[in-house]
């Protein structure tokens, strides 16, 4: 499902230029994505505009408070995750909302612990669906392949061959 997220970020420079779900889903399988990973990746995606939609809740972008996290965020969270999103959080990648939303849709994943790997996806696709400017060494570290670190099958996948 990570390689759609991927995909589909690469594809699309912007949100609004992404298809419909279910045309998307038809350009995902002839890209040659099997139909679990396609569903599971739009009811994923539609998480995300549900959270940067209206309802949201409201945290002043300047606010300087501490994030704790809950039991079940921890266990799924590496310290490595949350060193990670802390350091986005105080370079002022992601204010205190956008980083409710990546921990949002980061335990929305399924399965148990998450990657920083797919953290970083999830990051992505957040500031994506914001359309925030992103500095180009962020975007870099963003990008950084290190889902062929963790799984053999990513190395499949090579978004150049799909355009």
């Amino acid at each position: 499902m990570i390689d759609i997220l991927v995909f589909v970020f690469e594809s699309y420079g912007y949100p609004e230029a992404c298809p419909e779900p279910e045309q998307l889903a038809r350009k995902l399988s002839a890209a040659g994505f099997e139909q679990e990973d396609i569903d599971s990746a739009l009811e994923w995606l539609s998480g995300l505009t549900r959270v940067s939609g209206e309802g949201s809740p409201s945290i002043a972008r300047d606010n300087r408070s501490w994030r704790f996290y809950s039991s079940e965020e921890e266990a799924r969270l590496s310290l490595e995750c949350r060193g990670f999103l802390a350091f986005l959080a105080n370079s002022g990648v992601l204010d205190p909302l956008s980083r409710e939303r990546v921990l949002e849709r980061a335990m929305a994943l399924p399965g148990a612990e998450i990657s920083l790997a797919k953290l970083k996806v999830i990051v992505l696709m957040v500031l994506w669906q914001q359309q925030q400017n992103v500095d180009s060494l962020v975007l870099e570290e963003l990008l950084a392949n290190d889902l062929m670190d963790e799984d053999p099958d990513a190395s499949a996948f090579d978004p150049a061959e799909l355009h």
